[in-house]
C-alpha cells in the first residue's frame, strides 16, 4: 500500500511516493532500542499437565518451558512489550497481577503489554477444563516469569533495527475440522477413520510473518515469529513437559542466531497438525522456512510504536442439556467406541458446571499493537482460521497478524459456519461457551482498533 509522504532528511522538505511497508529508515529516523530475554518456567512431576481430555503428570521434560519478552522501545512515541508463554492458556487474573508487577517495574502500562500463550498441550495447566483441573503452584511461577522476563528484557535495551519478511510454511498443519459421509466433524487424526470420505470444512493460513531486530552489525538482538497451528506433539513422543515443535524450533534457533527468539501462536483453534509430521521433522521445517524468512528480510521503516486495549463484553451462551449431550454422543458413539462413555462423562460434567452461568456477561481484553506497518491483533480464545484471515483482510495495515490466547483465555472462538456445522470446538464446555457470534464480534472491534490507530498521525 503507497502513502504519500512530507518526509524531511538533512533540512530539506521532499514531497514523495513511498512504499511504507519495504522502505528503508531514514538517516534521520530516531533508532529503536530493543531488549530481549527468557525466563525459564520451574515445574515438576506433581503438576497436572493440560491440554488433553483426561489429567497427566510427567517427572521427564525436553527443552524449556519458557517465558520470552521483546521489549520494544520508540523515542518520542511509546514503549512495549511482547511476551510468549510456553503454557496452553493463560487466564486473565494471571496476566493482570503480573502486567501490575510489570508497569511499577518498568512503567511500560498493562495497554502496552501484549501476553500471549504458544499453545503447547505439555505444560502444567493454568486453568481447568475437560477432566485435568489447574496447578496453581505453576500460575504463580508463570506469573513470576512473566514479570522477570519483561524486566529483564527492558533492562537490557540497546539500539536495533527492525527487519521483516512474510515467509510461509505450509506443510506442517492443515485445517483439522473435516467433515465425515455421516455429518460428524472430526478434528482427530483422519487416517483413525480409515476408508472415509473427508472434507475440509475450512482454510489453513500457512503465513510465516518474521520481526527481526538487529544491532548494527546485522546480529539478531531478538526475533518474533507467528504461525497458526496447534502445538502438538513432542520430540520423544510421550507425555513429557513440553514447549512443542514451536517452542523447541525457537530455542535451537537461538543456538544458531545468538539473540532470543519468540513465537506467537495465531489463528489456529480450527486447525491441526494432523497429518502427523513426526516433531523432530516439524522442527526442522519450522527452522528451515524462519531462516529464509530471515535471510530475505528488508529493513523497515518504524514511524512509530501504538498500542491499544480494550475491555470487551461477552456472554455465556444459553443451551439446552438433551440437544447438547446428543451432539456429544453422536460422535462418540460412532467413533470413539469405550472411551465414548467416558468423553460423555466429562462434557456432562461441564455443562453442570456452565448451567448457571446462561447468559451472564463476562469481561475479557482485546489488543493491537502497531511497530512501524507490522500490526499485531491480541486476541483472547482459540480464534478460527478463518476468522484469522478475515482481521487480515480488512485491517488497513497491509502486514497484519493474529496473536490468538493474548491475555485471557475465553475457550475456543468458532466463526458462526463452524457452529452450524458442529464438532468438538463448539460442543459446550469449559473449553467452549461463548454465545454463538463472538468471534465475529471480536473480528469486527479488532478492526475498529486497527482503524483508530490508522487515523492516529505518524510522526
Amino acid at each position: 500500500m503507497f502513502s504519500r509522504r512530507y518526509v524531511i532528511c538533512g533540512g530539506c522538505a521532499v514531497l514523495c511516493w513511498y512504499a511504507a511497508a519495504s522502505s528503508a529508515p531514514c538517516a534521520d529516523e530516531p533508532p529503536l532500542r530493543v531488549g530481549a530475554a527468557a525466563t525459564n518456567l520451574k515445574a515438576d512431576g506433581t503438576m497436572v499437565l493440560g491440554g488433553m481430555l483426561s489429567a497427566r503428570y510427567s517427572d521427564e521434560q525436553e527443552g524449556e518451558l519458557r517465558a520470552v519478552a521483546v521489549v520494544v522501545q520508540h523515542p518520542g512515541t511509546s514503549t512495549v512489550a511482547i511476551v510468549g508463554c510456553d503454557v496452553l492458556w493463560i487466564p486473565r487474573w494471571i496476566v493482570e497481577a503480573a502486567t501490575a508487577e510489570i508497569e511499577q517495574a518498568t512503567g511500560i502500562p498493562p495497554s502496552h503489554v501484549l501476553i500471549n500463550a504458544t499453545h503447547t498441550h505439555y505444560a502444567p495447566s493454568t486453568a481447568p477444563a475437560h477432566d485435568f483441573g489447574v496447578s496453581l503452584r505453576f500460575c504463580e511461577e508463570l506469573r513470576r516469569g512473566m514479570v522477570q522476563a519483561v524486566c529483564e528484557a527492558h533492562s537490557r535495551l540497546e539500539e536495533a533495527r527492525l527487519y521483516f519478511h512474510l515467509g510461509e510454511e505450509k506443510t506442517v498443519g492443515a485445517n483439522s475440522r473435516l467433515k465425515l459421509p455421516d455429518g460428524n466433524i472430526t478434528w482427530i487424526n483422519p487416517l483413525r477413520e480409515a476408508g472415509q470420505n473427508i472434507v475440509p470444512t475450512g482454510p489453513f493460513d500457512p503465513q510465516l510473518p518474521v520481526i527481526d531486530f538487529r544491532t548494527a552489525q546485522g546480529q539478531t538482538r531478538a526475533l518474533i515469529y507467528n504461525h497458526s497451528t496447534h502445538t502438538l506433539g513432542t520430540r520423544c513422543g510421550r507425555d513429557v513437559r513440553s514447549p512443542s515443535f514451536y517452542g523447541l524450533a525457537a530455542q535451537e534457533l537461538e543456538g544458531e542466531l545468538g539473540g532470543v527468539v519468540c513465537f506467537l501462536e495465531g489463528a489456529s483453534g480450527s486447525t491441526h497438525n494432523i497429518y502427523q509430521v513426526p516433531v523432530p521433522e516439524a522442527i526442522e521445517r519450522m527452522k528451515r522456512a524462519i531462516r529464509e524468512a530471515r535471510a530475505q528480510a528488508q529493513p523497515m521503516r518504524v514511524g512509530r510504536v501504538a498500542a491499544l486495549r480494550r475491555s470487551f463484553t461477552f456472554r455465556v451462551r444459553s443451551f439446552d442439556e438433551q440437544l447438547e449431550d446428543a451432539k456429544v454422543v453422536r460422535y462418540t458413539s460412532a467413533y470413539l467406541g469405550e472411551h465414548g462413555e467416558y468423553v460423555r462423562r466429562v462434557f456432562a460434567r461441564m455443562r453442570r458446571q456452565l448451567a448457571p452461568h446462561q447468559g451472564e456477561e463476562r469481561q475479557t481484553w482485546l489488543q493491537v499493537i502497531l511497530l512501524g506497518d507490522v500490526a499485531l491483533a491480541g486476541v483472547p480464545a482459540e480464534y478460527f482460521t478463518s476468522l484469522g484471515l478475515d482481521i487480515k483482510a480488512r485491517s488497513p495495515f497491509k502486514y497484519t497478524y493474529v496473536a490468538e490466547l493474548a491475555n485471557d483465555w475465553i475457550g475456543y472462538l468458532p466463526d458462526r459456519d463452524g457452529h452450524a456445522l458442529g464438532g468438538y470446538q463448539t460442543w459446550m464446555g469449559l473449553h467452549s461457551f461463548a454465545e454463538e457470534g463472538t468471534g465475529e464480534r471480536v473480528a469486527d472491534e479488532i478492526i475498529a482498533m486497527l482503524n483508530e490507530l490508522a487515523a492516529q498521525p505518524n510522526p
